[in-house]
């Protein structure tokens, strides 16, 4: 049952079904992506289907959220559970992208010397370990490792140049200089948007141009996987930006509430830090 924070000290909300609906958009989601890798008909609908019920969820669970907090229901204590909520989503972030890291970290330091030494040289004789591996036997055909130029590169210098967009922001914020705030914000928005065009441009130009799939041994795999996922990431963090910039021209925030804003602000630099990461272990190295 609901209570109010003045009772309390803590709001509560009541009975929610916005958690369980969420699972069920993301359980649809996984298994129409399994479903359309193995090449199920018309399984990309039931990811479609599960992105829209998950999207739709969000919506709704976010503008209570945000009613709640206009309402006056948030005080000190729900903001700081606020910050440490988000504080331990970006932690199980780091661990998610540390695990695909050490993947790829596994496969080029001890995976390929291992298959390559002379131990295995009874089981695969024609074995070489180089990188992009093609497979014992040369079953996966040669693909050509993706370059960090052009733009892996400028994709890094829009991504920093956002972070420095967003950091001028949520200072004129601070400072009660709203029109400065919405300005600031509105260019990282629209940097992360060039972002995202320009990974689709590269991912088209892997895919048609250089053969590289996900099928492509564990370099497309993990190319993939690593690049897809943070691109992903990226769409997240532009979402809730597009949320706080609307909220910002609404007149929502001030200069000393404003941790929606912390918040997206906090996602999106953790976003930054991934790419830089991934610019030297997946293109350089």
């Amino acid at each position: 049952m609901s209570t109010s924070a003045q009772h309390t000290g803590y709001f509560v909300p009541g009975p929610s079904p916005f958690p369980v609906l969420a699972a069920t958009g993301l359980v649809m989601m996984a298994f129409g992506a399994g479903f359309w890798f193995n090449g199920v008909p018309h399984a990309e609908w039931l990811l479609l289907a599960g992105f829209i019920w998950l999207v739709t969820t969000m919506y709704k669970w976010f503008g209570r959220a945000i009613s709640e907090s206009e309402g006056g229901m948030h005080n000190q204590a729900v903001d700081t559970s606020f910050r440490w909520s988000m504080s331990w989503f970006i932690f199980s972030e780091v661990m998610f992208f540390a695990s695909f890291f050490g993947a790829l970290y596994y496969a080029r330091v001890y995976g390929l010397p291992d298959l390559a030494a002379l131990h295995s040289k009874i089981l695969w004789p024609t074995f070489q370990g180089t990188w992009p591996s093609v497979g014992p036997g040369g079953l996966i055909p040669a693909v050509q490792v993706m370059s960090p130029w052009p733009i892996p590169t400028i994709n890094t210098a829009l991504l920093l140049s956002s972070g420095l967009t967003l950091t001028i922001s949520h200072h004129a914020l601070r400072a009660n200089h709203r029109s400065k705030a919405i300005f600031w914000l509105a260019l990282t928005l629209v940097l992360g948007v060039c972002f995202l065009f320009l990974q689709a441009f590269e991912y088209h130009h892997a895919y048609t141009e250089l053969g590289l799939k996900l099928t492509s041994g564990i370099y497309g795999s993990t190319f993939f996987m690593l690049t897809g996922f943070h691109g992903f990431h990226v769409l997240l963090g532009a979402t809730m930006l597009s949320v706080v910039l609307f909220r910002l021209i609404r007149g929502d925030f001030t200069a000393d509430h404003h941790f929606a804003f912390e918040g997206a602000a906090w996602y999106w630099h953790f976003v930054d830090v991934v790419w830089l990461l991934l610019y030297v272990l997946v293109y350089w190295l």
